[in-house]
């Protein structure tokens, strides 16, 4: 079980996005007003808060949404989770769909961080079903659907 810490958005791709407290989350989509929403497999990004901390522990300087991650939650290594796995917040289900990724040249967050964690840290995700989530807000694992 985990607990929402941040819920971000940016308008731009490769950019740090801002923590707006809590966002629409639309089926099939992602979050409303962020630029990575959209008919794919990588409508929502998540890391985990205790990543995020590590990385801060080390000297950096970072807030919610520097590596541009939509969701920051603690309580779940999402590294250890399997694609299919489903998780729920609220109303809104998300299915696990990609871990990691690779960061494309020229990406702001690598330019400002030096690094970037999202590639072994992040994982990403589609939304099943769609609705409000906040900051506060607790996340699940769901049992698979058979």
């Amino acid at each position: 079980m985990g607990k929402v810490m941040a819920v971000n958005i940016s308008p731009e791709k490769g950019t740090e996005k801002q923590n707006v407290g809590s966002a629409e989350v639309i089926e099939d989509f992602g979050l409303k007003g962020d630029a990575h929403a959209g008919k794919w497999h990588r409508q929502v990004s998540l890391l985990s808060y205790e990543a995020f901390s590590a990385f801060e522990e080390r000297g950096a300087r970072i807030h919610f949404g520097a590596f541009g991650e939509n969701l920051l939650v603690s309580g779940i290594d999402f590294r250890t989770l399997p694609v299919g796995t489903r998780l729920g917040a609220g109303d809104v289900v998300l299915e696990i769909t990609q871990i990691g990724k690779e960061c494309h040249s020229g990406c702001a967050i690598m330019k400002t961080m030096g690094e970037c964690i999202m590639p072994r840290e992040g994982v990403f995700a589609r939304v099943i079903r769609g609705g409000i989530i906040s900051v506060g807000d607790e996340m699940v694992l769901l049992p698979l659907e058979g």
